[in-house]
C-alpha cells in the first residue's frame, strides 16, 4: 500500500457514545499535550478513518449501532495498523478476550484510572510509531526489488539461494563475467553491502508474504 506512513503529530482518536466520557478523556489527554479527535459513534469514526493518520484509538466496547468489536473487524478488513485500546463499563470477559484475539492493544474497564490510561496511550503510540517506521522501510525495500530487471531478478533468486557465480552462469546460460555484472547491479540497486545483507532482505520479503 503506497501511502504516507508518517504523521507529524500522533492523534488519539476517542470513540464513545457517552459525551461525558469523551469530554473527560479529551480534557485528560490534552492536559499532557496529546492531540485528540473524538467521535460519538463507530460509524462516524469509520467514515473519517485514514490509514496514514498515526496515533491510537480509544474505543468503547458497547455502543448503539456498530459496536466496538464490529468497528475493529471493519478496521482489520482494511488492513489498519492503529493500536486499539478498548474501554467498557461492563465486566465482560468473553468480549474482552475476543477483542484481544482480534488484535486489540489493550482492554481497560471503566471507571478508568487516569495514570493507567495515559501509560497505555503512550505505549500504544510508541508501538504505532515503530510499526509505521518498519512499514516505511519495507516499502522502500519492496520498491528497490521492483526496480530490478527480469534478468537481475533471476540473479537475485539464485544468489539468495547461495549459488556461486559459476553455477549461476551455467543455470542462466551466460558467461561468468556477465553474471558478475548483473550481481553487482543487484547489490547496488538493493543497497546491500554483503551477501548476508542481501539474504536478510530476501528473508524479510518472504516473511511478509506468509504474514
Amino acid at each position: 500500500m503506497s501511502v504516507a506512513m508518517q504523521s507529524s503529530q500522533p492523534t488519539v482518536f476517542v470513540v464513545d457514545d457517552d459525551e461525558a466520557v469523551r469530554s473527560s478523556l479529551k480534557l485528560l489527554l490534552r492536559s499532557v499535550g496529546r492531540t485528540v479527535v473524538d467521535y460519538a459513534s463507530a460509524g462516524a469514526y469509520l467514515a473519517a478513518y485514514r490509514y496514514e493518520r498515526a496515533g491510537c484509538l480509544i474505543l468503547d466496547l458497547r455502543m448503539p449501532g456498530m459496536s466496538g468489536l464490529e468497528l475493529q473487524d471493519q478496521l482489520n478488513a482494511r488492513g489498519a495498523i492503529v493500536p486499539v485500546i478498548f474501554i467498557s463499563g461492563h465486566a465482560d470477559v468473553p468480549m474482552a478476550v475476543e477483542a484481544m484475539q482480534h488484535g486489540a492493544f489493550d482492554f481497560l474497564q471503566k471507571p478508568l484510572r487516569d495514570q493507567n490510561l495515559l501509560e497505555r496511550v503512550q505505549a500504544a503510540i510508541a508501538l504505532d510509531t515503530a510499526n509505521r517506521k518498519e512499514l516505511t522501510q519495507f516499502q522502500a525495500l519492496r520498491q528497490r526489488l521492483d526496480s530490478l530487471t527480469a534478468r537481475e531478478h533471476e540473479v537475485w533468486d539464485l544468489v539468495t539461494q547461495g549459488k556461486a557465480n559459476k553455477a549461476m552462469a551455467a543455470d542462466l546460460h551466460m558467461s561468468q563475467r556477465t553474471v558478475e555484472i548483473h550481481r553487482a547491479r543487484v547489490m547496488e540497486k538493493m543497497r546491500a553491502n554483503s551477501l548476508a545483507q542481501l539474504v536478510r532482505m530476501m528473508i524479510e520479503l518472504e516473511d511478509s508474504k506468509s504474514a
